[in-house]
């Protein structure tokens, strides 16, 4: 009984009498790597002599980075996703800071919204002041960092921003008949979501322009509860080093959590930065049991593939 009761005020943010809630900061801070600062990152606002004295370019893509409750900017994945992205081009890499993910679940989420609006102002200010273009612009999401970029997006306008990841969009507060409060496929010119806890942590329907579902979505090979959830951060940095994830097109995620989708392996690749003009629907990915996870063909799959294997009514190879 105690647990359900200490739990329920975590998530939801109960008031214990004599306890001193804790108070929305609203703090929302911006920290800018390039390949010329990789590993010590400078803050920059919005003014004109923050970011003329650091390294932002406007003649290189941005990718924006936003952790999911209770991290910070500092979370071992920004530290990965950070650190694929700069092996692969000279972007700018900016990492949201948002003080508001240490509060409760509840507190946490009531401040999505204005997360969401002012990482939309400063995406908004580098476009307009200092030339960023939105067409190379991408904002990656965790958990509750997903929503938060569907509000980002919004606020700088539907279908502005050109991309948006959504890993493991948070599950708990979100629902599919309020649209306004999470991310959704008109936020950018292309949502992608890769479900790995879907159902437990993570959003369950499809709501992406694209949604791929690894290992049927739920589950993933050998993994607790928790690290299911944070494997759509791992899964997302193989695919920007290696575009290794093969994936089949599927009627509908009732099929993918199945695995019951087509026969032929698509030309879709889960992550692929070409995606956003060849995706759409849902998706099936195979995954190994270990790293490399990604599996790039069917051959691959069959023969690198984890011996707790089984084949689906469609003899395609799946994870137990």
């Amino acid at each position: 009984m105690h647990i359900i009761v200490i739990s329920a005020v975590l998530i939801t943010g109960l008031h214990i009498p004599g306890c001193k809630p804790l108070r929305h900061s609203g703090s929302v801070s911006f920290y800018l790597f390039t390949n010329e600062n990789s590993s010590n990152a400078v803050a920059i606002k919005a003014t004109e002599n923050s970011i003329r004295n650091s390294k932002f370019n406007k003649d290189h893509g941005t990718r924006i980075l936003i952790h999911g409750w209770t991290e910070t900017y500092k979370n071992d994945g920004n530290f990965k996703l950070t650190n694929a992205l700069l092996s692969k081009s000279d972007y700018n890499v900016i990492a949201v800071n948002w003080g508001d993910a240490k509060l409760w679940y509840g507190g946490a989420f009531k401040a999505v919204p204005h997360t969401g609006a002012k990482v939309g102002a400063m995406i908004k200010y580098l476009h307009e002041t200092h030339g960023m273009s939105l067409n190379t612009l991408h904002i990656i999401g965790f958990s509750l960092g997903a929503h938060i970029a569907g509000h980002a997006g919004r606020t700088v306008g539907p279908g502005k921003v050109h991309t948006i990841i959504g890993l493991d969009p948070a599950l708990f507060l979100y629902y599919l008949d309020k649209p306004q409060d999470r991310l959704t496929s008109s936020d950018a010119f292309y949502v992608e979501c890769i479900h790995t806890n879907a159902g437990v942590t993570g959003l369950l329907e499809p709501i992406g322009s694209a949604d791929f579902y690894p290992n049927g979505g739920q589950n993933q090979p050998h993994c607790l509860f928790g690290c299911a959830h944070a494997l759509s951060i791992t899964y997302y940095v193989e695919a920007l080093i290696w575009n290794n994830f093969g994936s089949y097109h599927c009627e509908s995620y009732h099929f993918a959590r199945q695995n019951n989708c087509n026969h032929e392996m698509s030309n879709v690749r889960m992550g692929d930065p070409a995606n956003a003009n060849v995706a759409k629907g849902v998706y099936w990915v195979p995954v190994n049991e270990f790293s490399p996870y990604g599996v790039s063909s069917f051959e691959a799959w069959t023969e690198l593939g984890p011996k707790s294997q089984q084949k689906n009514a469609n003899g395609i190879m799946m994870n137990k």
